[in-house]
């Protein structure tokens, strides 16, 4: 269902209006899900006024929004601003104007829901229109004319055609016109579009959905009182936000440094069930009255009061794949960051001012705070840290893909290094070029404030080959005892990041074959970008925003990819260099490994044959040991035949694959008389590229002769864009398949026979089916896809 379709190319969600999650997924009885934003529920939608409502949004309508629409209006990126997650946010309704905006010039007012409006009177001043039907008045036509049930009602009214792929009047890309159609402007667009009902380019809801949520929308759409949260949380709650609001000026320092990294994460009791999330909050008030929050545009905005209590607000919304990054709240975690930051000797002068141009800079601002308690603290969850940077405030990451290799791997200084114990020097030293791009200083076209961090950018490259050499910790080159092993436990010692041209995924763990980049990152540059690309992300600022924070985080992609440069031997390290870099010009090459840094010694590892690269791989996986997380490895895979077949994939390469999608859902059944659950892989595109140093025309630089696959167990993405269904008998028919793709032809064959397509009767049985299964493997991590990116081929 969904009233609003289309969207720019910088827009995330569009269109699809369709869910995911079938109703026999593991989930709590019922997701407590707070009070609105001012606290109260709102009593026009609380009860009819003739008596209580007869459908139970909780019980009865919830689970039809998450099945068939939320995946697609959630977060930022839902189309006209309509967020269907929450009932809040079907009473704030939507907005003809976009969050995601390339064009923009001047910043806007940000319409957070939850936090930008508390009352539907607020939201009605910002623009937004009601998608619900009018209040009641007798007359059954008028009670159905909101835009909710206008849009149901023409997709029962024109069926999806079941034609595939769908044809031209069918528009799936991702720069397709938004449409707004308020209640009075639908007439006009069922004219124009009447194979545009809800859910749009899908199969429709079933009669028994279809009637439930008309006769939600005929009763007012009431949701009704809200429960109180389950035995055991009022005291964890309470235990939690004491421990976040001492009084000391270490705690206060403390709570404002881990507020400010974990604002976007979704925190959970490890000991108590439902599967309850919280966010962490700043309140003017404190813990035990209720929240009154503090809304700025950063998390290290001034609040503008003298104090700030951090509080945990139960999060009101679906948990989408996209955005869902759970953080775990235990009393191990609590005895872990009281010996890092309030056991440790160390003391806090005064508290850190909120000026943006000290507060976006966390080497000034957490100067007290000891380097080596911050750098662990990111480290116990780095692939959280790293995922926030993909998923964070723009729900898919979309500023910071262009500027990341397809697949690569991420690799920790060890924060026992000796490299580090000289890092909170040097770092104080040179706070003062390590000033990140923050909106209040940037041009609207970004340019000029661009020429000045590039200055400032290698003035520090230049102190750092200084520090690099004053420093070289040749005692710990041996056994590469200067990465991070994770403390042969914690498998964030080793990511994947996988780029699916506009969304990317991070698992822990080596994916895939050994590639063709990697970084090596230190505490300096993890934490540059997470106050770049999450803390301070602008969403709703202005391009040159945008371009500023694109730019930079070119420097910080290329510091870490120097970092695991200087790692191979000296001979060879500009030739890598290049191959990374084709046809870039010099003056980029040169912030990776040249004129701005360089490093004229070996590193001390010892080599023993012609590939020194994969070589270090393979002493890096050493050095990891039992640390590696290997869930997703496809040579773990049980079963033999499965593993043959598809390894057959991860070895292809060239220009048969460049028709294949970003990223595919396959799953394996093995026959229909059986009764066996069948396997899940995602088959992952890796498009070959000269370089990603340049902004625009990736095009040009494409070389499909080096395209690849990674196959991995299990689901990784949060946007497909094909589901495959395969018996076990036909899976070399599958692989031969892909192996022969020389044109689009071939692969609407290949779809034909395999692909459980967009018009497929079964669609949303196979959705749910997926839903069902990925929750049950990964019930605290799964979320709910998105499915705007859905092929129609």
């Amino acid at each position: 269902m969904m009233p609003l379709i289309g969207v720019n190319r910088r827009v995330t969600c569009l269109w699809l209006f369709m869910m995911v999650i079938s109703s026999g997924c593991a989930q709590p009885e019922r997701p407590w899900s707070g009070a609105s934003a001012d606290g109260r529920v709102t009593a026009a939608r609380a009860s009819l006024a003739d008596g209580v409502a007869t459908v139970s949004y909780w019980r009865d309508v919830k689970p039809i929004l998450e099945r068939r629409c939320v995946v697609c209006h959630g977060c930022y990126d839902a189309p006209c601003q309509l967020n269907l997650g929450a009932p809040q946010g079907i009473e704030r309704g939507a907005h003809k104007k976009k969050v995601y905006d390339a064009s923009r010039l001047l910043a806007v007012e940000p319409t957070r829901l939850f936090e930008d409006g508390a009352s539907e009177a607020d939201w009605r001043k910002k623009g937004f229109f009601s998608v619900l039907n009018p209040p009641a008045d007798g007359n059954t036509q008028a009670r159905q004319a909101g835009v909710l049930a206008q849009m149901l009602a023409l997709k029962r009214q024109h069926p999806l055609p079941t034609v595939a792929p769908l044809p031209a009047l069918f528009d799936f890309s991702l720069d397709r016109p938004q449409q707004c159609p308020t209640r009075e402007e639908f007439g006009d667009y069922a004219r124009l579009h009447p194979l545009w009902g809800m859910p749009y380019g899908l199969p429709g809801l079933t009669g028994q959905e279809h009637d439930l949520l008309m006769r939600w929308l005929d009763e007012g759409a009431p949701y009704g009182e809200f429960d109180p949260l389950p035995n055991g949380y009022a005291e964890r709650i309470a235990e939690w936000e004491a421990f976040l609001n001492g009084d000391s000026l270490k705690q206060q320092a403390m709570s404002r440094y881990l507020y400010e990294h974990l604002s976007l994460t979704s925190l959970y009791f490890d000991d108590l069930p439902h599967r309850q999330f919280f966010r962490l909050v700043r309140s003017r008030t404190p813990p035990g009255k209720p929240i009154d929050f503090i809304s700025t545009r950063r998390p290290y905005d001034d609040p503008g009061v003298e104090r700030v209590y951090y509080r945990l607000d139960p999060m009101r919304v679906s948990a989408l794949s996209k955005t869902h990054m759970p953080y775990e709240l235990s009393h191990a975690r609590r005895t872990r960051w009281t010996e890092l930051f309030l056991d440790v000797r160390y003391e806090v002068r005064s508290l850190p001012v909120y000026h943006p141009d000290v507060a976006s800079n966390p080497f000034i601002v957490y100067r007290d705070l000891p380097v080596s308690s911050r750098y662990r603290f990111l480290l116990d969850d780095a692939q959280t840290f790293v995922m926030q940077f993909i998923k964070g405030p723009v729900c898919r990451g979309q500023v910071a893909l262009s500027v990341i290799e397809e697949r690569f791997w991420i690799f920790f200084l060890d924060p026992d290094s000796s490299l580090l114990e000289a890092n909170a020097e040097f770092l104080a030293r040179e706070s003062k070029h390590l000033r990140l791009p923050t909106s209040e200083q940037v041009s609207p076209l970004g340019v000029l404030s661009w020429l000045e961090y590039s200055r400032l950018q290698k003035a520090f490259l230049k102190a750092k080959q200084r520090y690099l050499e004053e420093n070289r910790a040749q005692a710990e080159v041996e056994g590469l005892k200067f990465i991070w092993n994770g403390d042969g436990q914690n498998p964030s010692a080793a990511l994947t990041v996988l780029r699916h041209q506009d969304s990317a995924s991070v698992v822990k763990g080596l994916i895939g074959r050994d590639p063709k980049t990697a970084w090596l990152v230190s505490y300096q540059l993890l934490e540059r970008i997470h106050y770049l690309l999450v803390a301070g992300f602008d969403v709703f600022g202005n391009v040159g925003h945008q371009l500023d924070t694109r730019m930079y985080m070119d420097f910080l992609r290329m510091e870490a990819e120097f970092n695991f440069l200087v790692m191979l031997p000296k001979e060879v390290r500009e030739k890598e260099r290049d191959l990374w870099y084709r046809q870039a010009h010099q003056s980029v090459k040169d912030y990776v490994y040249g004129a701005h840094i360089d490093f004229p010694y070996e590193s001390g590892i010892e080599y023993r044959t012609a590939d020194p690269k994969a070589e270090l791989f393979e002493l890096l996986r050493t050095r990891l040991g039992g640390a590696l997380d290997r869930r997703h490895d496809l040579a773990l895979e049980p079963d033999a035949g499965l593993h043959r077949s598809l390894d057959v994939l991860t070895h292809a390469r060239g220009r048969s694959l460049s028709w294949m999608p970003e990223v595919a859902f396959l799953l394996v059944t093995d026959g229909r008389e059986s009764h066996a659950p069948p396997s899940l892989y995602t088959v992952i595109h890796d498009a070959g590229l000269s370089n990603i140093a340049a902004l625009f025309d990736e095009e040009k630089r494409r070389l499909p002769e080096e395209d690849a696959l990674t196959v991995a167990r299990g689901l990784i993405g949060a946007y497909p864009n094909a589901f495959y269904r395969v018996d076990r008998a036909g899976l070399p028919d599958f692989v031969k398949a892909v192996m022969e793709l020389a044109g689009e032809e071939d692969y609407r064959r290949l779809a034909e026979r395999f692909a459980v397509r967009r018009t497929d009767a079964s669609f949303w049985e196979h959705s749910d089916l997926l839903h069902r299964l990925y929750f049950e493997l990964s019930p605290i991590e799964a979320g709910l896809f998105d499915y705007n990116r859905l092929e129609n081929r």
